[in-house]
């Protein structure tokens, strides 16, 4: 499994990246984390908002931060 932390760097990024780690940990699944900062490549995934999250390729929130309780719902 690929996730995708879709943002610039800035704090509500760095949440979204810390809550996606944690919820990975915690559900104890095999998976890379990814983070993708370049505007051109946030583009490519029609998200005009961020921070968004990716997983395997394909959009599931963008806008805010899912806590981490959604995005383990996200995962399974």
């Amino acid at each position: 499994m690929i996730i995708k932390i879709l943002g610039t760097g800035c704090a509500k990024c760095k949440s979204l990246e810390a809550n996606a780690r944690q919820a990975v940990s915690e559900m104890g699944i095999a998976a890379e984390v990814v983070k993708v900062q370049e505007m051109q490549d946030i583009m490519t995934y029609g998200v005009m908002r961020t921070p968004a999250l990716v997983v395997d390729e394909k959009v599931v929130v963008y806008g805010k931060v899912p806590t981490v309780e959604e995005i383990k719902g996200f995962l399974k």
